[in-house]
């Protein structure tokens, strides 16, 4: 099949984000200013860049990581590993500002070592960011799509110890957790490596 997404596709739900799959999720904790802690889940999230370390998150709508991570110009990444995804969904709830999704999923904050949110205690990774660019993406005829776009440059890093094989961070064990299409998720339980080829003149 084919269709212009202006017209339709005639299926029962959008498989838009069942093609963009699986894509990681963005776990991200913000402090307001004044010191309320945000803690949500965005599927809209990715790496952009290696040196420097960039990661980027996108939000449908201004909501409170965005207003914090603005207001103050840090946020945190944690890692979403198989044993954490229930809690990580019950921090999806739509709280009204200035609720403690930290405490409604029954989670612990740890401090951060350089910048003021918190890290999910649990999580196996997290990643202390500071604010680079706040951008609002429009769609190609310059009309605001009402989309948030915050990237940050990842200044700190934590790795739990025992997710550590062998000097790598063992994904599989991790089971990381991916965002799908629909209700749906994904969760690592094995990989496989492949070497990127190098051209030769032969």
């Amino acid at each position: 099949m084919f269709y212009r997404p202006e017209d339709g596709h005639g299926l029962p739900h959008d498989p838009f984000k069942a093609i963009v799959a699986p894509r990681p999720i963005g776990w991200i904790s913000t402090r307001s200013r004044d010191g309320l802690l945000n803690l949500a889940p965005y599927s809209f999230y990715n790496a952009i860049s290696s040196h420097p370390h960039l990661v980027m998150f996108s939000s449908e709508g201004e909501k409170d990581s965005c207003t914090n991570a603005a207001e103050t110009g840090e946020f945190v990444t944690n890692l979403v590993s198989r044993d954490l995804v229930d809690a990580m969904n019950r921090s999806s709830v739509n709280a009204p500002r200035g609720t403690s999704e930290f405490e409604f999923a029954g989670l612990e904050a740890a401090a951060s070592s350089l910048v003021a949110p918190p890290r999910v205690a649990k999580a196996l990774a997290a990643m202390e960011c500071v604010v680079t660019d706040i951008r609002r993406p429009t769609d190609r005829n310059g009309k605001p799509a009402g989309v948030v776009l915050v990237t940050g440059e990842v200044v700190g890093i934590h790795i739990a110890d025992h997710a550590l094989k062998n000097g790598l961070f063992d994904i599989a064990s991790a089971g990381t957790v991916g965002r799908l299409g629909y209700m749906d998720y994904s969760s690592v339980t094995e990989t496989f490596a492949l070497r990127r080829p190098v051209w030769t003149d032969d």
